[in-house]
């Protein structure tokens, strides 16, 4: 599974860890991602979707129905 979320295509990004001496060396920003189940009240079934955490503040804010056509508008959901 790749680490993406499903709503907002959030996902990797590379940079450096900087030590006292300045030495640089690679290192990878995964974002917080979480499976959660939603019910969909339109299509009467349960989905599970990986999600950013940020994501999620956005579902209770503006319902999941919302977030997901957005999602689909934006390219990232394919369900």
């Amino acid at each position: 599974m790749a680490r993406v979320c499903q709503l907002t295509g959030k996902k990797a990004m590379v940079g450096n860890n900087v030590s006292f001496s300045q030495r640089k060396t690679k290192r990878r920003f995964n974002p917080n991602l979480v499976k959660k189940k939603f019910y969909l009240a339109t299509e009467d079934k349960w989905i599970q979707l990986t999600i950013s955490t940020q994501a999620l503040r956005t579902v209770n804010k503006i319902g999941i129905e919302k977030a997901i056509s957005r999602a689909k508008e934006k390219g990232f959901y394919a369900g």
